[in-house]
């Protein structure tokens, strides 16, 4: 079958693998659509590994339900790529986001299980989820990045009337958006560099306004704006500028919530932190019942993915 494999830094090409089948019970899914998330611009960057086969973001049709009796051929389905244990103390309190294994075996990030950047992948058939017919294979697709911005949100815990800032515009921090006005925000503000991405985010709804990363007075403003600094700020980009400008925006005894992932250490001013008793979290990826949630708002139309 048809492929894109990674080849080196920069450098994508078509190329051809054997068509998966279904071992150890996976589902095997003709693919109809596939996202690029972040992460697969870094594989890209770096041309690593050579000859992955990304795309873990999908949705499809089954074409083998492997040891899943209640799937049939032709089911539109999406799935969580990941491989969770099931046997850790992070699974077992219904945590196998952060499960060791998570990305051990995770389709499209590793070179055994080849992602939906090719006509068939296959999953793991406990993580496989049927989409109702009124969610389009787009929108399907866009279940799994839209988990990663609901957990964030969750674990963000914002308040009716919190002012937001989200910290890079891509599909990830629109979603931060559109969950923190969701949760009752009053206002959600957007920093960008890309002045596209900046004005599409409010032009769609996302964002009440955005911020150009880029101008020397972006976090005088910020906080001006804010009246003192923002009660959440989500961090979508992961570099050293983009998480100072996070603390350097949040109000004393505020939260940032880390999305964003560096592949370099990231330099930032503890002090702030430190004086305005700022708290940081990690998120990463999305539980379970995350996932399934994201498919009944999409379904019922509460998000415009």
């Amino acid at each position: 079958m048809k492929c894109v494999k990674i080849e080196e830094k920069r450098k994508l090409v078509t190329s051809t693998i054997e068509k998966p089948e279904s071992k150890d019970g996976r589902v095997v899914i003709k693919v109809e659509a596939s996202g690029i998330c972040g992460s697969d611009i870094h594989y890209w960057e770096s041309g690593e590994p050579k000859g992955l086969v990304m795309g873990h973001e999908f949705a499809g049709t089954v074409v083998d339900v492997g040891d899943r009796k209640d799937l049939q051929v032709g089911d539109k389905v999406t799935g969580l790529p990941t491989s969770p244990c099931g046997e850790c103390r992070a699974c077992k309190s219904g945590n196998g986001h952060y499960c060791r294994s998570t990305w051990a075996h995770a389709v499209g990030l590793t070179l055994e299980n080849p992602g939906a950047y090719a006509e068939y992948t296959t999953c793991r058939s406990d993580l496989v989820k049927k989409l109702p017919d009124v969610v389009s294979f787009d929108e399907g697709a866009m279940v799994e990045p839209t988990a990663v911005a609901l957990h964030a949100s969750n674990l963000a815990d914002i308040k009716v009337g919190s002012k937001v800032l989200v910290i890079g515009g891509g599909i990830i921090g629109l979603m931060a958006c559109e969950f923190a006005k969701l949760e009752g925000a009053s206002y959600v503000a957007m920093v960008e560099t890309n002045e596209k991405r900046g004005k599409k985010a409010v032009a769609v709804g996302k964002a009440d306004e955005w911020f150009d990363a880029l101008q020397e007075d972006t976090i005088e403003k910020l906080v001006a704006r804010s009246d003192g600094g923002f009660d959440i700020v989500f961090d979508c980009c992961g570099n050293s500028a983009a998480v100072s400008e996070a603390i350097m925006a949040t109000r004393p005894g505020g939260k940032i919530i880390l999305i964003g992932v560096s592949t370099e250490p990231v330099t930032i001013p503890t002090v702030v932190t430190v004086m305005g008793e700022i708290s940081m979290i990690g998120a990463i990826a999305y539980t379970e019942q995350e996932f399934d949630t994201c498919i009944g708002l999409i379904a019922s139309k509460k998000l415009n993915v």
